[in-house]
């Protein structure tokens, strides 16, 4: 049994480094937010596909590397692996162009699935770009009714890609799936407004959670504003940590995710009260701050003393 698994893209993140120059970077939402579980002693398996070339070899040592279990991996020798070049501000925000018509993640079939492997596992994640196209869209939906049937807590981070879609009203349609099915969330302020159509934060994330009342847990980031959660009691928002030397934001969201999905593997959404969500989001907002100091993500998380001083300078200790 795996304490997390996760589904979807498992990609090249090229980084700018400089005007003409790319450093490669492994990457992939679903697998940052798996490393950092991995950081902190959680068991974590990865789901995915990426080509047999040279890129998909090197992603399978990076999963090694960061200590994620592979079991679901596979290669595709007659697809490429997906690639992401990504552009940094000087704030440290990024924008993305993608190589992927199709990349090797989309061809997952549901037949390739590790079906025990998904029924015990106690937490499954998945994002919303293994869902743009088929066969990958069957593969996820498949993977979370295993993983519900075997009474996994199901959770989804949207993770908006306007240019991975066919139309916006797809991406809407689909996430709106993603969010029907889970039972945790975490979305950034925009994609909510995205998502809802509202503008005001407290008023999407209750329209959200009104329509699909299955999401007992809902974490909005809002980058340098910090983080809310919205659950059954008085939202609980906590402020980020400023890095100075923010370079790279890549993986900031899914290294916050992965640290609440820590904190819900020894507590479930039904056992939080507002004193320890807020010390959740306290130490996601510490690990995401850190994980912008450097370049990339995959093999970049923080050490978990590293989160646990930083987060310490938030109460004083």
């Amino acid at each position: 049994m795996y304490d997390v698994i996760a589904l979807g893209e498992l990609l090249i993140d090229f980084t700018a480094n400089g005007e003409t120059v790319f450093t490669a970077n492994p990457g992939g939402a679903p697998c940052n937010v798996l490393a950092i579980l991995a950081k902190l002693g959680r068991s974590a398996s990865f789901v995915g596909k990426v080509g047999d070339d040279m890129f998909g070899r090197m992603l399978a040592g990076a999963l090694e590397q960061a200590g994620i279990g592979r079991d679901g991996l596979l290669l595709d020798p007659d697809a490429h692996t997906t690639l992401a070049f990504v552009q940094n501000s000087p704030d440290g925000d990024r924008s993305f162009s993608f190589y992927r018509d199709p990349g090797a993640d989309e061809l997952l079939r549901p037949e390739e699935l590790p079906g025990e492997a998904l029924a015990a596992a106690r937490i499954f994640h998945f994002g919303s770009l293994s869902l743009t196209r088929e066969p990958a869209r069957s593969a996820t939906q498949t993977a979370v009714r295993l993983a519900r049937a075997g009474g996994a807590l199901v959770s989804f981070d949207p993770n908006l890609r306007a240019s991975l879609w066919k139309s916006l009203e797809e991406a809407r349609e689909q996430m709106l799936w993603g969010c029907s099915v889970c039972q945790v969330m975490k979305v950034a302020e925009e994609e909510l407004a995205f998502l809802t159509g509202c503008q005001d934060m407290e008023t999407g994330a209750a329209a959200l959670r009104r329509t699909y009342p299955n999401i007992r847990l809902l974490a909005v980031t809002c980058g340098s504003a910090g983080s809310t959660i919205y659950w059954d009691g008085p939202a609980v928002s906590r402020p980020a940590f400023r890095q100075v030397h923010a370079v790279d934001t890549t993986g900031a969201g899914d290294t916050f995710w992965g640290c609440c999905l820590h904190a819900l593997l020894d507590r479930g959404p039904e056992e939080l009260d507002q004193e320890r969500l807020g010390e959740m989001l306290t130490f996601a907002n510490a690990a995401a701050g850190l994980i912008t100091t450097k370049k990339g993500a995959l093999l970049s998380m923080p050490e978990p003393e590293e989160i646990r001083r930083l987060a310490g300078q938030a109460k004083g200790g």
